[in-house]
């Protein structure tokens, strides 16, 4: 059993119509038929989503992904059109909402990695494989890769688990063209944002991102583009370690949610990953140090003070 621990109600805002309820963001459709898209401060562990949140978290991602999309226009277009907030709205949502053209999602999470870690390293300790892609021997945990790898999951409803699949299952899903320009979009980001954030002292390990295809006001019979979406390069959806604490064979500090898997799983916390129970509260304790990862990263990457 997994999910949510407490869903939270949608908020009732006129000329909005409600969609959908993820792990952290809420999405609502406008009258002129954009996305609007609201980043919560609700933190998801182990396939939950935990009661307490951390402060301030939806506005760090929501501003960071915004500076990624900028860092990135020239190579990917992106879905955003605007941050206004919407009339009638909760005063809350400022600093957390973008306005969103409406994409026809791509069901693929379009991972790329350059270092060994997560579910790519015990796929790797099983098989010397990541998807399917055959890597050198001798790698270990927190290993560079000899070059950018992509290696993609399906996406998963709250509560389940992306799973990795090979290559050649997203071509048989998504059309062998459309794979293709996935692998390519993928890698071309990642390792622009990898060698952005090398520059700033930040190591990014792996990273997802999601894609979808805008018609737009594309002239009928023109082809639909390949567009970036979602969320892009933020602590919740990337592994960033700091590089002069970097030491392969170990698992590495980090700038995400690690903190709070780790209290999860410490016997001070009490819960059993195993069992149907979901996780506690987290610790003010820890609250506060996942809080300050989450800016330490926004500002180091950025150069931006957090205010």
């Amino acid at each position: 059993m997994t999910g949510f621990v407490e869903k939270p109600e949608p908020a009732q805002v006129p000329d909005l119509v409600h969609l959908h309820t993820g792990k952290v963001r809420d999405l609502y459709r406008n009258q002129d038929g954009d996305l609007v898209m609201v980043a919560s401060d609700r933190m998801s562990a182990y396939d939950w989503v935990l009661p307490t949140e951390i402060p301030d978290k939806g506005r760090i991602l929501t501003r960071l992904s915004l500076w990624w999309f900028e860092q990135l226009a020239d190579l990917l277009p992106n879905h955003v059109l605007g941050t206004d907030v919407p009339a009638g709205a909760p005063a809350d949502w400022e600093g957390r909402t973008t306005i969103c053209r409406s994409l026809r999602m791509v069901p693929v999470e379009c991972v790329a990695r350059g270092y060994l870690a997560g579910s790519g390293l015990a796929e790797y300790e099983e098989s010397r494989t990541v998807c399917g892609l055959a890597l050198p021997d001798g790698l270990v945990n927190g290993s560079e890769l000899p070059g950018s790898i992509f290696t993609p999951a399906t996406k998963a409803a709250v509560g389940e688990h992306d799973e990795n699949v090979a290559y050649e299952e997203v071509a048989r899903e998504v059309g062998p063209e459309t794979a293709a320009e996935l692998r390519q979009a993928t890698l071309a980001a990642y390792d622009r944002a990898r060698d952005i954030a090398r520059e700033r002292g930040i190591i990014l390990a792996d990273t997802k991102f999601e894609f979808g295809w805008d018609q737009g006001g594309n002239a009928a019979g023109d082809e639909p583009v390949l567009t970036l979406a979602d969320e892009v390069l933020t602590p919740d959806s990337s592994r960033f370690w700091p590089a002069d604490q970097w030491q392969p064979g170990r698992s590495q500090p980090s700038f995400d949610k690690q903190y709070v898997r780790d209290w999860l799983t410490s016997p001070e916390s009490g819960w059993d990953r195993a069992s149907e129970q979901p996780p506690p509260a987290l610790p003010a304790e820890v609250v506060e140090a996942t809080r300050a990862r989450y800016i330490e990263a926004y500002e180091r990457l950025t150069g931006v003070p957090w205010s």
